[in-house]
């Protein structure tokens, strides 16, 4: 919630320099494009001071990382440890999920997170965790918790990562915990469909929906849709499974963004009614744009 303006007027004006110009991260990150993030990050780096320093630095090692340079990475934080002594939580909290993210993240193939790396994953998250939890830093320590899901693969142990954080964003009053959300009730959603209980799957897909609706981004708006089709699919609900895939194929062609996923599934579903040409029709949509991919 924003506070009263002269209550943020009278703290600021008692606030050092370096806490006014803190960089907005969220305003830095393009995930889809982290050679640009890096250089927004750098640039900020100009001005910035003390933790802010280290904070966008952190960030920088993360940016490498979605490009799968883990060795630049890993150098980068190493070098930042000497300061970490000193720094504030949030500081030292980012240096341990970046340093996780370098052994075992999204951006990993599976056959890269060995025993070691998963250790030294596992060791990192849980201080990140740790660290935040005392400061009570709930947005961080749901990231942490988030992250353990690519070290405990098994869809029961992603479940229980799941609830875990989606009991501490539902709980928190943290703007940057509530964001976390719409993410950890697909997360959730994911280890049910995967146990088979596609009931259950359903209601966090759903919950997910105006949640991502109400953040303004329209496209992960429409992934959140797709999985409720996909999962109504499951379900043997196969006409409100076709109604949400032919809409989001409306709305990805208005877009100028046509979807694999959804040419996929409305094969699928095509297929499962007899309807053997407009199978073809989607299998045909779905191979040309994967070639034009390549």
């Amino acid at each position: 919630m924003l506070m009263q303006r002269m209550c943020v007027f009278v703290m600021a004006t008692m606030l050092p320099l370096s806490s006014l110009a803190a960089p907005d991260l969220d305003a830095l990150w393009d995930f889809r494009q982290p050679a640009l993030s890096e250089q927004r990050f750098r640039d900020a780096l100009a001005t910035a001071q003390g933790d802010d320093r280290l904070i966008l630095q952190t960030q920088i090692a993360r940016s490498l990382g979605l490009r799968r340079d883990f060795t630049g990475a890993r150098e980068l934080l190493a070098s930042l440890k000497p300061a970490l002594a000193t720094a504030g939580p949030e500081a030292r909290i980012r240096h341990a999920l970046e340093v996780g993210r370098t052994h075992a993240s999204a951006t990993h193939k599976a056959e890269e997170i060995t025993p070691t790396h998963a250790d030294a994953a596992r060791t990192a998250y849980q201080r990140a965790l740790d660290l935040a939890t005392t400061h009570r830093l709930d947005g961080l320590a749901i990231d942490a918790i988030h992250m353990f899901a690519f070290i405990d693969t098994a869809p029961t142990d992603q479940l229980r990562w799941g609830r875990q954080a989606l009991g501490l964003a539902q709980s928190s009053s943290e703007p940057a915990a509530k964001r976390w959300e719409a993410s950890i009730h697909n997360n959730v959603g994911m280890a049910l469909h995967q146990l088979g209980r596609f009931d259950d799957a359903l209601q966090h897909f759903n919950a997910a929906v105006p949640l991502r609706e109400t953040m303004g981004d329209a496209a992960r708006a429409r992934v959140a849709h797709w999985m409720v089709a996909w999962t109504l699919r499951a379900l043997g609900r196969i006409d409100d499974a076709l109604s949400i895939q032919s809409r989001l194929e409306r709305e990805n062609d208005a877009a100028n963004s046509p979807d694999a996923y959804v040419f996929e599934e409305l094969e699928l579903l095509h297929r499962s009614q007899g309807r053997e040409g407009r199978a073809a029709h989607y299998a045909q949509r779905r191979a040309a744009l994967r070639d034009g991919a390549r």
